[in-house]
């Protein structure tokens, strides 16, 4: 019995996998491949097959539209820490995700506060490789020069994503 399932939910950076197991998000991947080659390769990280189900991915796929229409700063939804990297990246994760909304961080500064100064290129790979993007603000971090850097080899949705957030808005939730 399996206690993951995924609905594919459209974004304006593009089609976002969304995989949700009991304990929380487990996943949420823009997709540049297949959904059914993403969903088999989480389904051998978890040890689990997760089954197509709309409804159970409903919270988040609300939140993320709530989000790109500029009413959510914080995501609510609960972390499935599973899939995360282990060690310092996920010390850094944890600090990428108190990074605020519409504020940006260095390398540098996150690794300073996942308690290891010198490790900014550490924390490039643990962004890079977070299994959870949006919900961790991945997006929020950048070089020390102040550009932006690759996100995943799609810099414009890195882009997107900071000028959504710097956007002065409607009341947010």
């Amino acid at each position: 019995m399996t206690d993951a399932a995924f609905s594919v939910h459209p974004t304006p950076i593009g089609e976002a996998l969304i995989v949700v197991t009991d304990a929380g998000l487990a996943a949420l991947e823009i997709l540049d491949r297949p959904a059914e080659i993403a969903v088999a390769d989480l389904a051998v990280a978890l040890r689990d097959a997760p089954v197509p189900d709309p409804a159970a991915a409903r919270g988040v796929a609300a939140e993320l539209d709530a989000y790109f229409a500029g009413r959510l700063q914080r995501f609510a939804t609960p972390i499935d820490w599973r899939l995360a990297p282990g060690g310092f990246a996920a010390a850094a994760l944890r600090a990428v995700c108190d990074i605020p909304y519409g504020e940006a961080a260095t390398y540098g500064e996150v690794a300073a506060a996942a308690g290891s100064p010198r490790a900014h290129r550490a924390v490039g790979s643990a962004c890079a490789r977070t299994p959870i993007s949006l919900v961790i603000p991945a997006h929020r971090v950048v070089r020390s020069d102040g550009s932006i850097g690759e996100y995943g080899g799609h810099p414009e949705r890195k882009r997107f994503l900071l000028d959504l957030e710097s956007r002065e808005g409607p009341a947010r939730e």
